[in-house]
């Protein structure tokens, strides 16, 4: 209900609805253009994920290569995976969160918030 009794200025709804989904594209290209690390093993397996979750890059120390032992390499890639998404899903919180309050909190769909 609005103060008064008076209508709601469409137009200037729409102009907010506007402005809040260009902030929202804005903050996804970013997110997209953004890179984020997650370790495992002390830091024998980096993983490098975008802010959107897409990953972008894998480093393995040599000392993390045992051909007798792959299965914990496995572990350690798969675990460094994980950090790094943790990490994108965090930056997501950060910059997104924001502006799904402003949509009146109901989240975005396909994000864990």
């Amino acid at each position: 209900m609005i103060p008064g009794g008076g209508q709601p200025n469409m137009q200037q709804l729409l102009q907010q609805a506007q402005k809040m989904q260009q902030d929202l594209a804005q903050a996804q290209e970013e997110l997209a253009q953004t890179e984020v690390d997650g370790q495992a093993g002390g830091g024998l397996v980096t993983a490098t994920v975008t802010g959107a979750g897409e990953l972008r890059g894998l480093k393995i120390d040599p000392k993390a290569v045992d051909p007798e032992d792959t299965e914990t390499l496995a572990d350690l890639v798969v675990a460094a995976v994980q950090a790094a998404n943790e990490n994108a899903q965090t930056l997501q919180q950060q910059k997104l969160g924001p502006l799904a309050q402003g949509l009146g909190g109901g989240g975005i769909p396909g994000l864990p918030f």
